[in-house]
């Protein structure tokens, strides 16, 4: 049994006006681990994470992606910040440059870890968080490793489970997935119940049944490809009302000309119908299709993550609109009134504030005065009325933090699943 403890002053949030200014830590101890440099917050890492009050968080949970003190590391030393706590020269707007509001008010509390796993295993990077129409809530992660595609649930991992359902307490009611999967991306629940998941590091898409029996295999395993039995990286899958499959393909090549930029659909056997799309920056192009989810309408809602915009097509893939309010589309769930979560957590402009170059110097993730964090609004008419902002401060440290995945349950508590290795709920206050 894990011991309880109570709520730290960390886990708590300060808020000026609808502007959180936290970084899951006291401001105190933000300074502290400031002046004392980067490395510090590494190392601090597991005390943090031993006192959660809930949940499995992994051991980078409340790194917010600044790298280790081995990577900071000149001369024998850690290298400082350049700058104190509040004194960075350059802040976020009100707005960023495509129109995503960072101002808008929160009207939940910190982010606490969920989702009790068995004992002696924590939570990997997971891009994943979906409920089920019984209410549960579904998780996959990369079999407690940290990384994306690979084979991160390959070797010494082939034995751990990477899927789990849990009721809205985060009791664990099942584990699943052992052995199954190269590199899980994205689970989807579908109307009946089927578990669906996009295997971007196998080049597969599954349907499962609740017990993990395999019902269904799309793809060929370990061969990425542009056939039209094939895919590269394949992302997320949507289930249509009829039955219809639609699969985002790629993860590949974001930023570049490599790599697959479509939706492929199928019928509810299996049966190729169409794909549209291409590498590109116009409508009905795609550069990393990371999410997908369909409204009320039946409209399919693609998360166009490296243009930093949500694409709406008919079933048809005909195209109706782009919406770049919600910020850059990591994870992206639309629930039963039409209300969109949009989970947001690469947006970056290549700035640090660790005393040294830790982004790639490169166009990725590039999103010009976005704040990270969790947007939500109407799915009817693109009107983004809250945001959960990234409890990591700006500039970001790394290239990804707080949720990948997104998702709420009938309360209207939101949950958040961590790139950095966890799962958040967000109760309303």
């Amino acid at each position: 049994m894990r011991q309880k403890y109570p709520r730290l002053p960390w886990e708590e949030v300060v808020m000026s006006g609808a502007k959180r200014v936290t970084c899951g830590c006291s401001l105190s101890h933000i300074a502290a681990l400031t002046m004392a440099g980067i490395g510090v917050l590494a190392a601090d890492v597991g005390r943090l994470n031993a006192q959660a009050v809930n949940g499995s968080p992994g051991p980078l949970a409340q790194s917010c992606g600044a790298p280790p003190a081995s990577a900071n590391a000149a001369g024998g030393g850690a290298r400082l910040p350049v700058f104190s706590p509040g004194q960075y020269p350059v802040q976020l707007p009100a707005a960023s440059l495509l129109g995503a509001r960072n101002d808008l008010p929160n009207p939940y509390r910190a982010g606490v870890s969920f989702g009790q796993l068995p004992e002696g295993r924590t939570w990997g990077s997971t891009a994943s968080v979906t409920t089920a129409p019984d209410g549960t809530i579904w998780v996959a992660d990369r079999c407690g490793n940290s990384g994306a595609g690979g084979t991160t649930c390959g070797g010494a991992s082939a034995n751990v489970n990477p899927i789990f359902q849990f009721d809205t307490s985060g009791k664990l009611l099942k584990a699943l997935g052992a052995g199954m999967f190269v590199s899980p991306h994205k689970l989807a629940v579908d109307r009946e119940g089927y578990l669906w998941l996009a295997d971007n590091g196998g080049h597969q898409v599954f349907k499962l049944s609740q017990d993990g029996k395999v019902l269904l295999t799309l793809g060929k395993k370990g061969a990425a490809g542009a056939g039209l039995d094939e895919f590269d990286a394949p992302t997320d899958v949507a289930i249509a009302p009829n039955g219809d499959i639609f699969v985002g393909d790629g993860h590949s090549g974001g930023g570049t000309g490599a790599g697959n930029a479509r939706i492929m659909k199928f019928d509810k056997d299996g049966k190729f119908l169409k794909t549209w799309g291409k590498k590109g920056m116009g409508p009905g192009e795609f550069d990393v299709i990371h999410t997908l989810a369909f409204d009320s309408r039946g409209r399919l809602f693609v998360g166009d993550r490296q243009n930093n915009r949500i694409q709406i097509f008919d079933q048809n893939g005909g195209f109706i609109a782009q919406w770049f309010q919600f910020g850059r589309p990591s994870g992206m769930y639309i629930d039963k009134n039409d209300v969109i979560y949009v989970a947001d957590s690469e947006s970056r402009d290549g700035r640090t504030n660790t005393g040294q170059l830790t982004l790639a110097q490169t166009g990725y993730g590039f999103n010009q005065g976005a704040q990270r964090g969790i947007r939500i609004g109407s799915a009817a008419d693109g009107t983004v009325q809250y945001f959960i902002p990234d409890a990591c401060p700006y500039p970001y440290a790394g290239g990804s933090s707080l949720a990948e995945g997104v998702t709420v349950d009938s309360e209207g508590n939101v949950y958040g699943a961590d790139f950095l290795g966890d799962v958040r709920r967000f109760v309303k206050k």
